[in-house]
């Protein structure tokens, strides 16, 4: 059972790190985009925030750790299962280049190999309404409309400043806006590995309580910075370049108004997506310009890749929760 349970959070970590690759477009697709940083820079700013933002608090990680499933019906075999589930679903839409929710992966991965193993009662389905699908739907319109406001209000603040002089402003308010992103996105998602390897601890009987160890939270917050750092180019091109044509104004709009969602959900435990939010916060700020200047075709797709993770993430997972429950017993 040790070296199983050793093998879970291996395979979380790994997730962590996918997690950081897969959602660094989050942080940085609109600041390279309008070339306000460097790649190499922006990638290495974000990893580092990413780090600072995953130790503030951990209040989303006590969600995934108490509020998703029942800790009895979580062995190192179903947290198995459910981890390679996100993994699958994270790298497919890696793929795709298709900017989809780590953390629905993870949440999706995890009750469905609960699901499987010890049926629909060992899910928290309360739970998951309030602290997932209700924030889920709720946080992405919320961004979406902030991004409106806030670049409705940049353009009538600026409307008779020099469209050059502005830009160029607009590239260095960028650098705090992305750095603000990036912390967001630490404080969220890092958080979510936390939560499961907890959880996975508990379970097995090696802490005495679902709090998050120190060694957990540092492992977490360095395996989601260097993921982050590694980059995920695909996505970065999809949600900088091919959904919205944006200026340095729109992207620092964009990170705003998505970091401010962000830390307002973390602070409440929401474990809400950071891709949902970020991309409806670029379609909002687009959509200012006309509604045509965003690419409606790929916001279809956008939108089905996240309608099918939750319960693509968990068919997945429920199978390899299953299968590694049957190769256990062997």
């Amino acid at each position: 059972m040790e070296s199983l349970l050793v093998a879970v959070v291996v395979v979380a970590l790994i997730f962590d790190y996918t997690n950081g690759f897969h959602d660094a477009a989050n942080a940085v697709a609109t600041a390279i985009s309008t070339r306000a940083v460097p790649p190499n820079v922006a990638l290495a700013a974000a990893a580092v925030l990413n780090v600072v933002g995953a130790l503030v608090s951990t209040n989303v990680a006590a969600t995934l750790a108490k509020g998703i499933v029942s800790a009895t019906a979580v062995t190192p075999p179903v947290m198995f299962g459910g981890l390679v589930g996100a993994i699958a679903w994270n790298l497919l839409t890696w793929w795709w280049a298709l900017p989809s929710s780590s953390s629905h992966c993870l949440i999706g991965g995890v009750a469905g190999a609960v699901l499987a193993t010890s049926g629909p009662s060992q899910v928290q389905w309360a739970g998951i309404a309030e602290k997932v699908l209700i924030p889920t739907i709720v946080a992405p319109l919320v961004g979406f409309a902030v991004g409106i406001a806030l670049m409705v209000a940049i353009l009538w603040i600026f409307r008779n400043a020099h469209p050059g002089l502005l830009q160029r402003r607009f590239r260095v308010a960028q650098l705090v806006s992305a750095s603000f992103m990036a912390f967001s996105h630490g404080s969220n998602d890092a958080q979510k590995t936390m939560g499961v390897i907890t959880l996975a601890l508990f379970a097995a009987g090696e802490i005495a309580t679902p709090d998050v160890p120190l060694w957990v939270k540092l492992a977490s917050a360095v395996v989601i910075g260097l993921g982050t750092y590694s980059g995920g180019k695909r996505i970065i091109r999809t949600l900088g370049m091919r959904l919205v044509k944006l200026t340095p104004a729109h992207g620092f709009a964009a990170e705003t108004a998505a970091s401010a969602v962000l830390l307002g959900t973390a602070h409440f435990g929401f474990p809400v997506s950071t891709t949902h939010v970020i991309s409806t916060s670029i379609m909002g700020v687009g959509a200012t310009q006309r509604l045509s200047a965003v690419r409606w075709g790929l916001t279809r797709d956008i939108l089905v890749a996240w309608v099918l993770t939750l319960p693509a993430a968990g068919l997945v997972g429920g199978g390899f929760a299953l299968l590694s429950q049957w190769a256990f017993a062997k």
